[in-house]
């Protein structure tokens, strides 16, 4: 069975540290996602960036960049088993990362983007597309099409949110629903959707509180897959800490979305 075909039976999870701020803590975390797979028989997917080109400001970290990133996400395949994913910002990266990638992310800021999306499909990957923060769950039908109109098939439709005035986001659960119309599977962003962009200095602010209460919203309203940043320190992690999930709180999170 394939991945998209196992993610289609089953909730599935996309799980990791939300940037590559070392080898170390790649494999910390991986651990953890390979060890909740296994235990709860769902397939997850191993989640982190290499470059987080979208940053509030220009001073913050960004990553290890597409060559060193694409040779750490291997080595966390090649120990751990697991299918990973990162984003994708530039259609000209689209053939390093399906050398690695089993699903590449298109970034919500960038879901309409004709050429990113068509480079992504090409390589015969699964693709995820994040709805935009400024989009309905309707308006999500010509993304994915751009998409399946390349040739592929295989398209993961991903929910995180809509602004609500200034730096603050809301969710609409109703997105979830609507996005299931189209027949793909449809993913919840657990943690950038409690985000506060932009809204702390110069850098995004959030509440992983309400982390454990996204998601199960999400469950009531049909989702199929569950994202979650995680990270064994978040409060000291480099990007998007006050939205990350404390790694040893990652199974209580999960397992009540598997019953």
């Amino acid at each position: 069975m394939t991945l998209y075909e196992n993610i289609k039976q089953k909730p599935f999870f996309i799980i990791g540290p939300c940037v590559m701020e070392s080898q170390d803590l790649l494999y910390t975390v991986a651990e953890k996602v390979a060890e909740i797979g296994s235990k709860y028989n769902v397939p997850v997917v191993f989640k982190s960036s290499f470059d987080k080109a979208n940053r509030t400001s220009g001073h913050a970290f960004r990553g290890p960049g597409l060559d060193k990133g694409m040779d750490m996400l291997q080595l966390v395949k090649e120990k751990f088993g697991l299918p990973v994913t990162t984003d994708i910002h530039e259609s000209i990266q689209a053939k390093r990362i399906a050398e690695v990638a089993d699903i590449l992310q298109i970034p919500a800021f960038l879901c309409r983007q004709t050429d990113l999306l068509i480079a992504a499909a090409e390589t015969g990957k699964i693709v995820n597309v994040k709805k935009a923060q400024f989009l309905s769950g309707m308006d999500m039908e010509y993304p994915a099409q751009k998409v399946v109109e390349a040739g592929n098939h295989q398209v993961i439709l991903t929910e995180r949110g809509n602004m609500y005035g200034y730096n603050n986001l809301v969710v609409d659960f109703r997105n979830i629903y609507d996005l299931k119309k189209f027949g793909h599977p449809v993913c919840m962003d657990c943690t950038h959707s409690v985000q506060r962009p932009g809204g702390a200095g110069g850098k995004t602010g959030g509440d992983r509180t309400f982390v454990p209460m996204m998601a199960l919203a999400a469950k009531a309203f049909g989702a199929d897959g569950y994202f979650m940043e995680t990270h064994p320190d978040p409060d000291n992690a480099m990007s998007d800490g006050p939205n990350m999930v404390k790694l040893h709180e990652l199974e209580k999170t999960i397992a009540p979305l598997l019953s």
